[in-house]
C-alpha cells in the first residue's frame, strides 16, 4: 500500500497563487488571493473531472446545497481539480453546476501547495488531487476535511453535508426533489414552472434521453403519466397534484 504524507493545514493561509482560467472562451487570470480576501470560501477538491464519485456525489451535492450555505454565511463555493480550463468547463456545463466556481489546476501547483499533490499511477492518471474539502475564511483556512488514506478513492468526510453541518449542525437543507417529464408535455411545463415559482430546486429526469421511456417511468414510479413528482422521495404526483401540495405548505 502506498501511503501519502498529507498535510492539514488549519490556522494557515490558503495559497497565494495566480492560476490561467477560462471565461467568455477567453483566458484570464484567476489570483486566489483576490478569491478568498475578505470572504467565506468553501474550497473541495477531487482526482479528476468526469470521474464517477466526482460526477455522481462530490459536485452535485455542494451545488445542490449552495443556497443553504449562502444562507449560512458562505460566499462561493470552489471546487479544484488537477485537469485543464477545457475540460474543466466542459464538466461543469455538463454537471449544469452553475452554483460552483470550477477552478483548473492544471499544472497542479495550488493542489502542491496545499500538501494534497499524489501520484495516482495505478490508473495511469499521473499527478493529481487527494480528495478534500475546506473552509476559508478570509485568506486563512478555518477547516480541512481531509479523506483517511487508505486505498482506493475514500469519500467519507469532504462531503457537502458534513461540510454544512459544520457550519451549522442545525441548518435545513433544501427538499430533494425529483420530476420526471418528457418532450413536448404541457403539464411538465407547468409542473416546473410551479417549482420555479416557489424557489424549489429539482433534478429533472427527461424520458426520450438515455434510452429512458413510459416503461422505465412504470417501472420506477408505477405510473405511467408525466409529469410525476416526488419530494424528499415521497410521491407528490402530477402538475395538479403538485400545485395542491403547494398551496398547502
Amino acid at each position: 500500500m502506498t501511503t501519502h504524507t498529507l498535510v492539514n493545514k488549519e490556522g494557515q493561509r490558503a495559497p497565494e497563487l495566480t492560476l490561467r482560467c477560462r471565461a467568455g472562451g477567453e483566458w484570464q487570470e484567476c489570483h486566489t488571493r483576490e478569491l478568498f480576501a475578505g470572504r467565506n470560501v468553501i474550497v473541495f477538491s477531487l482526482p479528476g473531472a468526469f470521474t464517477p464519485t466526482c460526477s455522481s456525489t462530490h459536485v452535485p451535492r455542494y451545488n445542490e446545497l449552495a443556497s443553504t450555505f449562502k444562507a449560512n454565511g458562505v460566499d462561493e463555493i470552489i471546487c479544484v481539480s488537477v485537469n485543464d480550463p477545457f475540460v474543466m468547463d466542459s464538466w461543469q456545463r455538463e454537471q449544469q453546476a452553475h452554483n460552483i466556481t470550477f477552478l483548473p489546476d492544471g499544472n497542479g501547483a495550488f493542489t502542491d501547495a496545499m500538501g494534497m499533490l499524489v501520484d495516482k499511477d495505478d490508473l495511469n492518471f499521473g499527478k493529481r488531487s487527494w480528495r478534500y474539502s475546506m473552509l476559508v475564511k478570509d485568506g486563512v483556512i478555518d477547516k480541512m476535511f481531509i479523506e483517511p488514506d487508505v486505498p482506493g478513492d475514500p469519500f467519507e468526510v469532504s462531503d457537502a453535508d458534513t461540510m454544512l453541518h459544520y457550519i451549522n449542525a442545525n441548518a435545513e437543507p433544501p427538499a430533494k426533489v425529483t420530476l420526471f417529464s418528457k418532450p413536448g408535455c404541457g403539464h411538465c411545463e407547468r409542473a416546473k414552472k410551479a417549482l420555479h415559482d416557489a424557489g424549489l430546486n429539482f433534478e429533472e429526469i427527461k424520458l426520450g434521453t438515455g434510452g429512458l421511456s413510459l416503461s422505465t417511468l412504470g417501472a420506477v414510479t408505477g405510473q405511467e403519466t408525466t409529469p410525476q413528482v416526488y419530494v424528499n422521495g415521497e410521491r407528490i404526483g402530477t402538475a395538479d397534484d403538485l400545485e395542491q401540495w403547494l398551496a398547502a405548505r
